[in-house]
Parts: structure tokens; sequence; C-alpha cells
């Protein structure tokens, strides 16, 4: 499953974010404080399992890398990478698909919603694979298609969303594909986010597993020690 975004060039994520840098980094404080609260509430589940040294990829302007530990982030806007330096992360400038890190150089790497932005997801889990020690873990945070979040962004989309137009949204069981076909084995999925968008009032405990009610999902699986894995 190779799943691209070929009507535009590699450039777009930065030429997209850039522009609306500080209305994306605000909306943290603002209409998305409760549901950022939500999903670190889910992420918290997990973290004790997930070592360090730590990278995300997409890091953005570094509100979940502040908040998870996550030390270093990547990510092709220079604006939000400025943001993301004042919280303190480690930024580097570049792309997911990009050989920028020596192999086996993080324990785990992280893609909070950004998965769905990428040029080419299957060559940013190569990467990933490539870049983890022996065992190390990579950590999605997916809106998925099918889900009622995933409906209300797909709308967006359609409708040509400034940010939006460009979200390559996936169902579960095409990660599930990307993850084996990268070489990495799905170890627990945690779902959360169950209310509906623009009627989110209060605060919610993660569910174990995949639900497709859920408007945030926590895939968490591990780098294959398999002779075919990709290298």
């Amino acid at each position: 499953m190779e799943l691209e975004l070929k009507s535009r060039t590699h450039d777009t994520e930065a030429e997209l974010f850039d522009p609306l840098a500080s209305e994306y980094d605000n909306w943290f404080d603002e209409e998305g404080k409760l549901i950022f609260a939500i999903e670190v509430r889910a992420f918290q589940e997990v973290l004790g399992s997930l070592p360090k040294p730590r990278l995300e990829i997409g890091v953005g302007s570094g509100r979940f890398a502040q908040a998870l530990g996550i030390e270093t982030g990547l990510d092709p806007s220079m604006r939000l990478l400025e943001l993301a330096s004042k919280r303190g992360i480690k930024v580097i400038l570049g792309r997911g698909e990009q050989r920028l890190f020596q192999t086996g150089s993080f324990r785990s790497v992280f893609l909070i919603v950004s998965l769905c932005f990428v040029y080419s997801p299957s060559e940013v889990l190569k990467q990933a694979h490539r870049i983890l020690a022996p065992s190390g873990k990579i950590v999605l945070g997916l809106v998925l298609k099918d889900s009622p979040w995933g409906k209300f962004y797909e709308k967006k989309r359609m409708q040509g969303h400034r940010l939006y137009r460009y979200a390559n949204f996936c169902k579960y069981a095409e990660v599930v594909t990307l993850l084996e076909q990268s070489g990495f084995s799905i170890e627990k999925v945690i779902s959360t986010l169950f209310q509906k968008p623009n009627k989110v009032e209060q605060m919610e405990l993660p569910r174990n597993g995949f639900s497709p009610a859920a408007g945030f999902v926590i895939t968490i699986a591990e780098k294959k020690a398999s002779e075919g894995a990709p290298v």
C-alpha cells in the first residue's frame, strides 16, 4: 500500500504551516485546549513504556513534545520550529522522508497528527524504522478517516480548507498495513476523544483497544528484529 500526496510538492508542508504558525499554536490555548488535554492524558497511559531518547516527526510548535518529554523535534516549518525551540525542544529543519539521523539514534519515534500531512507515509515509516534502535517504538497519534472526527475534517478537506485540503486521512486497516509493511509489530492501541466535534465539554479517560467511535487513536508498534525488515 502506498499512500502518496502526488498533487503537491515536498515543500508544501513548510508553505502551508509557516503563514499559519501563530494561529496553529494559539489553537492549543483556545478552542483546542480541552481536546489537547484529553489527548495528552491518553499518552500519559503509555509514556512509561516509551524509552528515551525520543524524536517527534512533525513536531510543529512543540506542544506535544513539551508535554510528553520528547527531547528532539523535526519539522519542515521554520516558523513552527522557532516556537518549539522556545519550549526547550532541540529542533531540526527537515522532513520525515529525509535521511537526517544515524541508524539506531532513537528508542521512541512519535508522529502525532502528522502522518496525514507527510508527502510519503511509507517513506517516513521506513526512515523511522531505520533510526530506531532494536526493539524501538513508533507511536502514532491519529485522526482516522472513518471516525466522527475524521469525517468532520474530511468535509473540511473537500471544501478546500486552507489546512485540511492537503490532509490524507487513513482508515485504521490502512495504518495497520503500513506499519506491518514498514517492519513494525503493533503492541498496544488506545482510543479517546469520544465526544463529537464542536461538542467537547469535559475531560475523558482513554480506553484500551481500537474503537471506530474514537476521534483520536494512539497506536504503538515495536521495530521488528526480523531479517526481512527494512534497513
